[in-house]
């Protein structure tokens, strides 16, 4: 058994690797030090996964898919199984909750929404509703040629999954893959972010305890090494994986040697358009939220602020009072509203482009350092641009920071045409009080998700979740990501001659 279940935030974890249904210390001898990024205190750590371990867990999912019962099982059978793991998830939520906290920098609020809530909701609405409303089996209309033909769509597990998910949001990434892959019978090798990786083997604890067989979890701990192991694995079928857009290219390449299938979901530079009679008392809190949201490490958040010309100086005033008044610190203080950055690396990274920015021309409006007597934690102060053309770096680049920039337009056209011009495409938003002008421009953005007006206050667990562009390829959440998963077999017979 792992060493993660049930821990507290106070004590040094350990994790081992989670292979054909045991917990085994790996073939290395190197750990991962997993460390608090807003405190820079160690946590634990877990096992570095070499080459031979991947090749164990791939080993595990193959034989546990060729001669194994869970692709064989009715889907009724799986849906029982996963339940179990549901209601395990639902009874460690607080854990997740602080673990999610620890591991991943995430205020208490965020960890209760977002990082935990809604995927342990979005999980238990996949076995629920999902899985038996899904059209596994559908019959084609009858064929007359030299007789009278019939047949049958069936969709079937595509078999091993390569599963690798990043660091931002832990246990909503890993569970969005695992969840679609186990329900339409695929064994699995999910292979988390050396940073966040006790969230991802909390998942292997909750599906050891609810009986799902050996070799169809799999859950290595291990860097970019590993990931290239299982991408170019010939034992894989398909690869799911979340991050950059520039390491998706990479996996995108290395799946393409062997013709696997690859899922992906990249980075975004989303745009929040706020049209000409918004009303910006409704708008602030998406505003802020683009940017200062998990400290901006967030693939849909709306950095880029696109607002009409005749709202663009009252809106700079309103953010940049806004920013006085919003605490950063240690998100294990319930008052924090914006934590630090995962580790030292990506701070340096978000501080140079902020250097970029100026160099360019743009204008500081707010923040552009580090918050005064955070001496411990990679933090950095919510940052506002002003000044901003839309071809500049700081424009065009996800920078996975709290750094928003401020793009006045003219008209609804111009609008349009600056959200578009990016080489990402993943979510937007427009704000209006006429719903139909915003559903119109919403309709003309080259995205994979707008939010008209705030939308519904969440994530639709129905609405298939990806991007245009180097923002990926494929879709997530709901029947749309279980059919990622499934392969298309078409079966016919003569009803007559």
């Amino acid at each position: 058994m792992s060493d993660t279940s049930h821990a507290s935030t106070g004590r040094i974890r350990s994790g081992r690797l989670y292979i054909d249904g045991k917990w085994v210390d790996g073939h290395g001898d190197e750990a991962i030090t997993v460390v608090n990024p807003a405190t820079e205190e160690i946590l634990g750590a877990v096992a570095q996964a070499t080459v031979a371990d991947v090749e164990d867990a791939v080993r595990a999912a193959r034989i546990a898919f060729d001669e194994g019962p869970w692709p064989r099982m009715s889907v009724r059978e799986r849906q029982a199984v996963l339940r179990m793991m549901a209601e395990g998830f639902a009874e460690r939520r607080a854990e997740l909750v602080d673990l999610s906290i620890a591991e991943a920098g995430s205020t208490r609020a965020l960890a209760e929404f977002l990082q935990v809530g809604t995927p342990i909701e979005h999980f238990t609405d996949l076995v629920d509703r999902v899985m038996p409303a899904f059209d596994w089996e559908t019959p084609l209309p009858p064929m007359v040629g030299n007789g009278i033909g019939q047949g049958v769509v069936v969709r079937e597990p595509y078999g091993v999954a390569a599963l690798i998910t990043p660091f931002n949001f832990p246990l909503f990434l890993n569970l969005c893959k695992v969840g679609p892959a186990l329900a339409a019978g695929c064994t699995v090798v999910l292979k988390c972010s050396p940073y966040t990786p006790f969230e991802a083997l909390v998942v292997a604890e909750v599906a050891e305890a609810a009986g799902l067989p050996p070799g169809v979890l799999n859950v290595i701990t291990g860097d970019a090494d590993a990931g290239e192991a299982l991408t170019t694995h010939p034992g894989v079928d398909i690869v799911s994986f979340t991050g950059s857009d520039i390491v998706g290219a990479k996996v995108y390449g290395q799946g393409a040697q062997s013709l696997k299938k690859v899922v992906l979901e990249l980075g975004g530079k989303s745009a929040n358009i706020l049209l000409d009679d918004t009303d910006l008392d409704k708008v602030m809190q998406s505003v802020l939220g683009g940017f200062i949201t998990h400290a901006g490490q967030g693939c849909a958040l709306m950095t880029r602020v696109l607002v009409h010309e005749s709202l663009h100086d009252e809106l700079v005033g309103r953010i940049t009072m806004a920013l006085d008044h919003i605490p950063v610190g240690d998100p294990a203080d319930p008052n924090v509203v914006m934590g630090p950055l995962i580790r030292e690396a990506q701070r340096a990274r978000v501080e140079e482009l902020i250097k970029v920015g100026q160099a360019e021309g743009a204008q500081i409006a707010y923040g552009g350092g580090r918050p005064a007597g955070l001496d411990k934690g990679f933090f950095v102060e919510p940052t506002l641009f002003v000044g901003v053309d839309n071809s500049m770096t700081i424009a065009q680049s996800e920078i996975f920071g709290p750094v928003g920039v401020v793009i006045p337009f003219s008209d609804d056209d111009e609008a349009v045409q600056i959200a578009n011009d990016s080489p990402y495409g993943l979510s937007g938003g427009v704000w209006s009080a006429d719903p139909v002008r915003a559903h119109a421009a919403a309709r003309r953005l080259r995205t994979g998700m707008v939010v008209v007006n705030g939308g519904g206050g969440g994530l639709m667990p129905d609405g298939p979740f990806g991007g245009y562009k180097r923002s990926g390829i494929g879709r997530e959440f709901g029947a749309h990501g279980l059919s990622e998963f499934l392969q298309h077999k078409t079966i016919q017979w003569p009803a007559a001659r």
